[in-house]
């Protein structure tokens, strides 16, 4: 980048900036949103409610399917990003 172009678009630096994070902020979420060891956490979390009675068998199918979905999704996305 020449000595003019970045001045020129210095005053764009923070929003730059704030674009930057916001990314790294969404890949991180998304991360942690499709990471296969906290969705299996949240599995075994789920089973021990639905035998402590704390929810009931609708409930428990509901949120697996939920969970599935995402270790599923999670396995999609890893696949897509080995190159």
């Amino acid at each position: 980048m020449g000595l003019l172009t970045g001045l020129l678009t210095l005053p764009l630096a923070p929003v730059k900036g704030v674009a930057w994070i916001a990314r790294c902020v969404e890949e991180t979420a998304e991360r942690e949103l499709y990471d296969p060891a906290v969705v299996q956490a949240q599995l075994a979390a789920l089973h021990r409610d639905l035998d402590a009675g704390l929810i009931d068998e609708q409930t428990y199918d509901e949120y697996e399917d939920e969970l599935l979905d995402r270790l599923e999704e999670g396995a999609r996305r890893r696949e897509q990003t080995i190159c």
